[in-house]
C-alpha cells in the first residue's frame, strides 16, 4: 500500500486536501479562534446565572442583543465585501472579538456583560468569508471545503469547554477568559497572511440596476431560500443558549461535566460535519441538510429523556451534526451567488435569518422560565417539520 492510499484509508486526506493555502490559513485562524472561543462560550449562560445572578429571561437578552448586532453586522459585511479587500473586512471581524472576553471577566452583573455581547455580535465575517472561501475553493468540492473548514470549530472545541468547564470549577472563569483574547488575537493575526481578494466584475455590476439588498430579496429562488433559512435560526437559537442552563439546572451537572459534554458535541460536529461534507457533494447538499436537521432533532428528544452521563455523551456527539447547519446553508447560497456580487447575495438569506432570530433567546428565555422543558420540546417538533420541507425542492436549484 503506497503512502498516498494509506492516508486516504485512515481518511486524513479528502477533508483538508481540498484546501489551498489561503483556504488553510483560514482553517488556522478558526481553529485558534474556536479553542478560544470555547473555553468559554458553552458555559457562559451558567455563568452568567451563576455568577452574575441573571435569570432566563435576561440570558435570553443577552444572546438576543448578539443576534440583532450579527444581524446588522452581516447587512453591513454584504454591502462592503464586494467593494473592498476581504481579507481586511475578515480581520476587522476578529479585531472586535478580541476584547470579549475581557469585558466579560470584569462585569460584576449581567448588564456589564452587554457591551461584550455587542462587539461579540459583530459578525463581518459572515458574508464576507463565505464569498472568499466560494472564490478561492475548487466549485465541484464546495459542501467538503465549507464543512472541513467549520470543521476547524469543531476541531477548537473538542477540547476547550472541558478546560474552560476545569477552570471554571477550579480557580473561577477569569483565566479561561484571559486565554481567549489571546486566542482570539492570534486567530487575526493568522489572517493576515493570506491573499487579497476583491470580486471580480463589481463595478460594471452595480451600475446596473438590480443589486441592491431589496432587489435580490425580489429573486424568487432567494426570497424562498431566505424564508426557510430564517426560520431554521430562528428554532435553533430558540433552544441553543440554554443546552447548558438545562444540564445544569435539570440534569445536575457541574461546570465541567457540562464542558466534557460540549467538547464530545464538537468533536461530534467536526466527524459529522466532515461526513456531511462529503454527502453534500457526492448526493447533494440538501441531502446532508436534512440529515443535520434530523440529527439535531433527534439529540434534542435524548437530552429531554435520558439523564445518564453515558446516553448523553452519544447525544451530544449527535447533537454535533446539528452545529454545522449554518455552514451547509452557506454552501447552498454560495452556489448559486454570482462572483461578482458574491458577497451582497450571500449576506441576504443570512441577514434575513438573523434578523428573523433575534428575538428567539428571549422568546426561549420566557418558556424555559414556565418549564425548563418547553423550548427543547418545541425546537424539536419544529426541527423535524423543516426537515420534512427541506425534501421538497426548496433547497435545490
Amino acid at each position: 500500500m503506497t503512502k498516498v492510499n494509506y492516508r486516504k484509508f485512515l481518511g486524513l486526506a479528502f477533508p483538508f486536501g481540498v484546501l489551498n493555502k489561503d483556504l488553510k490559513l483560514i482553517f488556522a485562524s478558526n481553529l485558534l479562534g474556536s479553542f478560544g472561543d470555547g473555553l468559554f462560550a458553552f458555559l457562559l449562560p451558567v455563568y452568567a446565572t451563576e455568577t452574575l445572578n441573571a435569570s432566563p429571561v435576561e440570558v435570553g437578552i443577552l444572546y438576543a442583543v448578539v443576534i440583532l448586532v450579527n444581524a446588522i453586522t452581516l447587512l453591513a459585511a454584504g454591502m462592503i465585501a464586494d467593494r473592498y479587500d476581504r481579507k481586511k473586512i475578515m480581520i476587522a471581524g476578529w479585531v472586535a472579538w478580541v476584547p470579549v472576553p475581557l469585558i466579560f471577566s470584569l462585569a460584576q452583573n449581567w448588564v456589564q456583560m452587554l457591551p461584550g455581547m455587542v462587539l461579540w455580535g459583530v459578525w463581518l465575517g459572515g458574508p464576507t468569508s463565505t464569498a472568499y472561501i466560494v472564490t478561492a475553493a475548487d466549485k465541484n468540492k464546495l459542501t467538503l471545503t465549507f464543512t472541513a473548514i467549520s470543521s476547524a470549530w469543531s476541531f477548537g472545541y473538542i477540547f476547550s469547554p472541558a478546560i474552560g468547564g476545569y477552570l471554571g470549577g477550579a480557580v473561577g472563569m477569569h483565566i479561561a477568559f484571559y486565554a481567549a483574547f489571546a486566542l482570539y488575537g492570534s486567530a487575526a493575526l493568522a489572517l493576515t497572511l493570506i491573499s487579497s481578494q476583491r470580486a471580480v466584475g463589481f463595478a460594471e455590476r452595480v451600475s446596473e440596476k438590480g443589486c441592491s439588498f431589496l432587489d435580490l430579496l425580489r429573486t424568487r429562488k432567494l426570497l424562498k431560500l431566505s424564508i426557510f433559512f430564517a426560520l431554521t435560526m430562528f428554532i435553533i437559537m430558540l433552544f441553543r443558549p440554554f443546552i447548558s442552563k438545562f444540564l445544569a439546572d435539570v440534569r445536575g451537572y457541574g461546570v465541567f461535566e457540562i464542558g466534557i459534554l460540549g467538547s464530545v458535541a464538537f468533536f461530534g460536529s467536526a466527524v459529522l460535519g466532515i461526513l456531511l461534507g462529503r454527502t453534500g457533494d457526492k448526493w447533494g447538499r440538501s441531502r446532508a441538510f436534512i440529515i443535520s436537521m434530523i440529527l439535531g432533532s433527534l439529540s434534542t428528544v435524548l437530552l429531554l429523556i435520558f439523564n445518564n452521563f453515558v446516553t448523553l455523551t452519544f447525544t451530544f456527539f449527535l447533537m454535533g451534526g446539528s452545529f454545522i447547519t449554518w455552514s451547509l446553508m452557506s454552501a447552498i447560497v454560495g452556489a448559486l451567488a454570482p462572483e461578482s456580487i458574491r458577497a451582497r447575495w450571500i449576506c441576504v438569506p443570512q441577514t434575513i435569518a438573523m434578523f428573523s432570530s433575534f428575538v428567539a433567546p428571549y422568546i426561549g428565555g420566557v418558556l424555559y422560565a414556565y418549564s425548563q422543558f418547553y423550548p427543547f420540546i418545541l425546537a424539536a417538533a419544529a426541527t423535524m417539520l423543516l426537515a420534512y420541507l427541506a425534501t421538497t425542492s426548496i433547497l435545490e436549484k
